[in-house]
């Protein structure tokens, strides 16, 4: 990743890792799609390529951002689903246009509008493919929110971070949204806790 932006925080779950474009959100929050062309190169990485992203579609892809990070803190608390954030996740659900297909090799790959050649009222084919990827995003989420998939939705334990996650492991325990990241801070913070606990040579 280029250095004049800080990494992406990579997970196998679509919906929830783009939560994570935006993390420590409860203590420096670390914006990591500031610009149009960061959430080109996320959307790369998932199988989401697009050619081109605008200011507009990046407030979107933020708008859904944040509904899903809400959406999926209220269903991991157990709390009802904030209804204007549902809204946003089934908008941009019901205005991607991305097919699924099935390669050779067995795996799912996404075609977007743009790379599918269509084209709005206006002929901007280029301009297509953000809103259909955030339209996978949207629906992983609603599969995830919805407990489609074997796993529940949890929260960091770290107290400035608190992402939501999806616990996939076998004893669903899971305490941290990366171990390393905020499980090995909290490691750390723990062994530096316990250091200065420990008498000094001689007392």
């Amino acid at each position: 990743m280029s250095a004049e932006f800080p990494d992406f925080r990579l997970g196998a779950v679509l919906a929830t890792s783009f939560t994570g474009t935006l993390s420590e959100r409860h203590g420096d929050p670390v914006e990591r799609i500031p610009v149009p062309h960061r959430l080109v190169d996320w959307l790369v990485v998932y199988g989401l390529a697009v050619d081109s992203c605008t200011p507009a579609q990046l407030d979107l892809a933020r708008e859904l951002r944040e509904a899903i990070h809400a959406t999926a803190t209220a269903a991991a608390n157990g709390d009802a689903l904030p209804a204007s954030a549902v809204r946003i996740i089934n908008e941009r659900s019901a205005q991607g246009r991305a097919v699924a297909f099935l390669t050779p090799e067995g795996t799912r790959e996404w075609r977007l509008g743009a790379a599918s050649g269509a084209e709005d009222a206006l002929g901007a084919e280029e301009t297509l493919g953000v809103e259909d990827a955030l339209g996978v995003i949207a629906a992983d989420a609603i599969g995830v929110i919805a407990g489609e998939r074997d796993g529940k939705l949890a929260l960091c334990a770290s107290p400035t971070c608190r992402a939501a996650f999806f616990d996939a492991s076998q004893s669903r325990t899971r305490r941290w949204c990366d171990m390393n990241t905020c499980g090995n801070r909290q490691k750390k913070a723990r062994f530096n806790a316990n250091q200065r606990k420990k008498p000094a040579a001689g007392e």
